[in-house]
């Protein structure tokens, strides 16, 4: 009877202490539509002849608590409604939406004299939804119960009919995109990642939890690449990040829907499996599902027919349904709008070098990438905690898409990478809740380099300097560089012509279609659409003598990958270098600057069914780790050299290190065995230590 009272006891307590909150929160509510309309012009809580202040404020009450059940009630509807809009529109369509619940929570009033502004309804909307959330967590945070109420109500939808979760630890892995191994450790140790700083032991006293390993990317260190061979075990025939596939005619580009869609069906139809997280995954913000049968901003399944297996906008509603989530989030998108204008205005007044354009939509994009996607993937993360997931694999892409235009060291970059510290230290905290441990692993997929982009040390763009080596038309501009000339009179004297003052250009004979220049990064790629197969070296000096002489002795060029009639490929440098491929080795040659792995991967990539007529690498300068990006981006990957080729693994001790030998992982495949046999070792996942066997074939 004891017993039974105390429980009792302890129910009513967190029934009242729940009521008092909502009290509370709601006479902050009633508050702050009070000043509101004593300050904005356009909000009016009385009649034009003026009532009591008693009348005011209960007024004022009754459109607190009727703009608050609204919210409950009617604001997961509108939101689920809204799915089939735009993720970034949504996020801006925030404010409105609960500008019009106020609106509507003024006319239920029983005066009817309450008026307010659409613009207006919108403003105090926003700051009732930021104040009454602010309220309930302060009041909250010291009460422990509520704390874990709410964090359990994070994965009331996806818990369901989900049978006990098992003892054995559960595995989330979170993925910061475009972070290198070199950068975390240097954030590490300015104090702008605490919480790795402290899995790692950094500070007195501290004992380490995680140990830190670098590994190789592909040549092709991408997302695409990386994240299809971590997640699904084999990246074959993924030359980079856009490509044209000759046999279909068409250019495939990682981070389209339709692409995505078509290289996860190719890697499972490769490795004869379903991906890492099949056996009770979940999979958060990236390009490829991994087999989980919970996704949500997966970018693969995108297309396709939603189902409740299959659900990539999900996530959104999950998250956008709380109105408190919504506004906080819709705030920090429009903060983090005018934080990088700010930036960029500062950097252009500065003169900072190297400098690319972030005009236009840029502002939109960074705020979605910083903001919502981090948002939005984290709380799914949480979700899938309390929901005793036992894979859970995120990709938090916001540092990437900051380094692109700011730089990979820039403090622009380098107070992402804070935010970020802070999103990890969260879902640390909810895995202390959830009804099973967890091992937390942070691994990136690839890492960036810095440096200008070909065409601001240049001139002209790559494109131009193969239109330029084939004899082809390019702009004025182009002709009047340096590289132009040069790849002007290449093309004169491989055809022994008489160097021309000006005037016309050569044009090949006959009508050819023109070739197909593609840029991932600092890799590029040249393409003859009109030819069906992969043109051989003698192929390409017949049809365009000065082309490979002409790329190959380029200052910004690193070194050229063909196929040769002779050797079966060859790899081009300056000065007339030309190596087999099969005697190809690190150090030596045109590679000698790319560092460990260069030659295999090379190799590797020469296999490709899908490999570029040309696939050309830029230079690098392995003293300052720069590379030259052939697209506008001052912190590139895609290619070989400096730091995008070696990001890390960041994991906990409980598991075994990724090599028995110290050695560092090569490849995504690589890390795709390791990931696995971590989820083996947890009892997570009945999932062979081996790979299968057409992956080790390739």
């Amino acid at each position: 009877m004891r017993g039974g009272a105390g429980v009792l006891g302890v129910r009513w307590r967190r029934v009242l202490s729940q009521v008092g909150r909502s009290v509370t929160v709601w006479g902050v509510s009633t508050v702050t539509m009070l000043v509101l309309a004593g300050i904005l012009p356009d909000f009016r809580l009385q009649s034009t002849d003026g009532d009591s202040a008693t009348t005011i404020a209960v007024t004022a009450a009754i459109g607190a608590g009727v703009f608050g059940v609204l919210s409950a009630l009617v604001w997961p509807l509108l939101v689920r409604l809204l799915l089939l809009v735009p993720a970034l529109v949504l996020g801006l369509l925030v404010f409105f939406l609960n500008g019009s619940l106020l609106l509507v929570a003024l006319r239920l009033t029983p005066s009817g004299q309450t008026e307010a502004a659409p613009e207006t309804a919108v403003i105090v909307a926003a700051v009732m939804s930021a104040v009454a959330s602010a309220t309930g967590g302060a009041l909250a945070v010291r009460d422990d119960d509520a704390y874990r109420r709410r964090l359990y109500r994070l994965a009331d939808r996806r818990r369901g009919d989900r049978p006990a979760c098992p003892d054995t630890p559960g595995t989330v892995f979170l993925q910061l995109d475009g972070v290198g191994h070199d950068v975390l450790l240097a954030a590490v140790r300015k104090g702008v990642l605490p919480t790795v700083a402290r899995w790692l032991g950094h500070g007195d006293g501290l004992a380490p939890t995680h140990r830190l390993t670098p590994w190789r990317t592909d040549w092709s260190s991408q997302t695409g690449a990386s994240q299809l061979g971590i997640l699904h075990g084999s990246n074959h025939d993924v030359p980079a990040f856009r490509w044209y596939e000759k046999d279909r005619g068409e250019v495939m580009v990682c981070n389209r829907p339709t692409a995505a869609a078509e290289l996860q069906r190719r890697a499972i139809l490769h490795t004869k499996d379903g991906g890492l997280l099949s056996v009770d995954g979940a999979s958060r913000g990236n390009l490829f599902g991994g087999g989980a049968d919970e996704q949500a901003l997966v970018l693969s399944v995108a297309i396709s027919r939603r189902t409740r297996e299959n659900r990539s906008r999900s996530g959104y509603f999950a998250y956008f349904s709380d109105p408190a989530n919504a506004v906080r989030t819709a705030l920090s998108f429009i903060a983090e709008v005018v934080r990088e204008l700010t930036q960029s205005t500062v950097a252009r007044l500065r003169k900072r070098r190297p400098h690319v354009a972030r005009g236009g939509l840029y502002p939109l994009v960074r705020a979605f990438a910083t903001v919502i996607e981090r948002d939005v993937v984290v709380a799914a993360v949480m979700g899938d905690l309390l929901a005793g997931r036992t894979a859970v694999y995120a990709d938090l892409v916001a540092y990437d898409e900051v380094a692109h235009h700011s730089g990979p060291l820039s403090r622009d970059a380098e107070k992402v990478l804070a935010r970020l510290d802070r999103a990890l230290a969260l879902i640390e905290k909810v895995a202390e809740h959830a009804p099973r441990p967890y091992r937390i692993v942070v691994l990136s997929d690839h890492g960036q380099s810095p440096g200008e982009t070909f065409r601001a040390r240049y001139g002209l763009t790559l494109g131009d300097l193969v239109r330029a080596g084939c004899g082809l038309p390019v702009s004025r501009r182009a002709r009047r560089t340096r590289s132009g000339a040069e790849a002007r009179a290449a093309v004169r004297a491989a055809l022994r012509r008489p160097v021309e003052e000006g005037g016309d250009q050569h044009r090949p004979a006959g009508r050819r279609s023109e070739p197909i220049v593609l840029a991932s990064g600092n890799l590029g790629l040249v393409s003859f659409p009109d030819v069906p197969h992969r043109m051989t070296k003698e192929e390409i000096d017949a049809r365009h003598p000065g082309l490979l002489t002409t790329l190959a002795n380029h200052p910004g060029i690193g070194f050229l990958l063909v196929r040769s009639a002779e050797h079966d490929g060859v790899v081009l440098g300056a000065y007339g270098a030309e190596i087999p491929v099969e005697e190809l080795r690190d150090g030596e040659g045109p590679l000698a600057p790319f560092g460990p792995g260069a030659a295999d991967t090379v190799r590797r990539t020469h296999s490709f069914p899908h490999a570029a007529d040309i696939m050309i690498n830029s230079f690098h300068d392995p003293s300052d780790g720069e590379v030259l990006a052939f697209e506008e981006q001052i912190g590139s990957h895609g290619g070989l050299g400096g730091a995008q080729a070696r990001p890390f693994l960041l994991s906990p001790h409980a598991l075994s290190a990724p090599a028995a030998d110290g050695a560092e992982p090569a490849g995504a495949e690589h890390v795709h065995r390791v990931l696995r046999r971590w989820l083996a070792e947890s009892n997570g996942s009945p999932v062979p230590l081996e790979a299968p066997r057409e992956e080790r074939a390739a």
